[in-house]
């Protein structure tokens, strides 16, 4: 029954069109959350926004109090009401504070709550349990502060336990200054008890929601630096220097040949835009292979695979990404019209890999397979996807290939090489 009833009214909503009802409301919080954080950094804008949210249902829920009391018995009533009249000015002026300094209106609602709630419980007593928000005051404190301000926060923190403590002990009942009815203080406690608890509870849910948010961003661009499962043992053991080998694994190197020239002529944005679209299409092949991206240098681009996970067909898998990258390449020769190829080598064998850096650091590998791989790149002609003897060995009868001849490699010697041609 209450799914129909939601249905129902969401239905009716809709009908009566109150969807731009709502977006337009939406766009008024928000605007009315933003008064007066221009011009500071997002971190302090997003909360003074949230600090200006606090002032205005400080100020609401301080309006509806008075008006309860001025219907009670305003001659009784009128230094509490007069309070809370005060209370609502103050509130209107937190977020047109923020010019002096980004504190400045923490500081007004702190102190003005601070001295409010004390006088509330001088003239009702203790038993309206008004006292208690002196929690929520010292909770908002970390929120409308900033956790940078802890020398600030700590004194703030013990003046809100020494003024409830002082509350509590020095306006029994019996000293109230108002002989309010048991009616008022019972609903004055009710109030005040919701309040305390609605308000921590939404001052530690915002903490936590904070900390979630930290982490799942640490964690996304951690994710897009290094593979995932070198993530994993950083977050498990962060001073472990990560450092491994790898018996078997393959390296493909890649550049853009033309590039340099070309991008003389076509200028520095649209230089960067071209590149940006064709590395994020590799990017892309590199993640439906099952290959890992090493690195991006200039027009240069270096993939692995079979590391940091082991995999038998590792080869293979390199193999099908170079003659997808061919097929990339091709198109955007067709729809940029422009002259680009690029040239790609591969090689395979014993490679070592590891994070390097404290800042800015990377997931990188060494090896013979690696230098080889890049001699081999350097050694292609544009479009073509050149191969040492074993890679050929390993992929045949999967692929086609188209002998090369013997060439010379630095650091290797004379040794036959081959073309990838397709597969069979």
């Amino acid at each position: 029954m209450p799914h129909r009833i939601v249905s129902w009214t969401k239905e009716a909503l809709a009908r009566l069109g109150a969807r731009p009802l709502l977006a337009a409301a939406g766009r008024y919080v928000a605007k009315l959350a933003e008064i007066g954080t221009h011009g500071y950094r997002p971190d302090v804008r997003r909360r003074l926004m949230i600090l200006n949210m606090i002032a205005y249902l400080v100020g609401i829920t301080t309006a509806v109090y008075a008006l309860q009391q001025t219907s009670l018995d305003y001659e009784k009533y009128k230094p509490v009401i007069w309070i809370n009249a005060a209370l609502v000015w103050l509130a209107v002026v937190v977020p047109l504070a923020h010019r002096l300094s980004e504190i400045a209106g923490a500081l007004i609602i702190l102190a003005s709550e601070y001295a409010a709630l004390y006088l509330f419980t001088m003239y009702l007593g203790s038993s309206a349990g008004i006292h208690l928000q002196y929690f929520v005051v010292a909770a908002a404190t970390f929120v409308v502060l900033g956790l940078e301000r802890l020398r600030l926060i700590v004194p703030l923190v013990l003046i809100a336990l020494l003024l409830h403590l002082a509350s509590w002990f020095q306006f029994p009942p019996s000293r109230a200054l108002i002989a309010a009815e048991p009616d008022v203080l019972n609903s004055l406690y009710v109030q005040a008890a919701i309040t305390t608890v609605g308000l921590i509870a939404a001052s530690v849910y915002y903490a936590f929601r904070l900390a979630e948010n930290a982490k799942a961003e640490t964690d996304n661009l951690l994710r897009n630096i290094l593979p995932d499962p070198v993530v994993e043992r950083l977050k498990a053991r962060p001073a472990e220097i990560i450092a491994d080998s790898f018996e078997d694994a393959s390296i493909l190197f890649a550049d853009i040949s033309g590039f340099v020239a070309l991008a003389h002529r076509l200028g520095a944005e649209r230089t960067v835009g071209l590149l940006n679209a064709i590395v994020t299409e590799f990017d892309r092949l590199a993640e439906a292979h099952g290959v890992e991206k090493i690195k991006t240098i200039g027009d240069a681009y270096m993939v692995a695979a079979g590391i940091p996970e082991p995999a038998s067909d590792h080869l293979e898998r390199l193999a099908t990404m170079a003659l997808d990258m061919q097929r990339v390449m091709a198109g955007v020769r067709e729809r940029e019209k422009v002259d680009l190829a690029i040239r790609i080598g591969m090689a395979s064998g014993p490679v070592m890999a590891g994070v390097i850096g404290r800042k800015k650091f990377t997931y990188d590998v060494w090896g013979d397979a690696v230098n080889l791989a890049s001699r081999l790149e350097g050694l292609s002609t544009p479009g073509r996807i050149l191969l040492c003897p074993r890679c050929k060995d390993r992929l045949a009868p999967r692929f086609m290939f188209e002998s090369r001849g013997v060439v010379e490699i630095k650091g290797v010697g004379a040794q036959e090489t081959w073309f990838l041609v397709g597969r069979s």
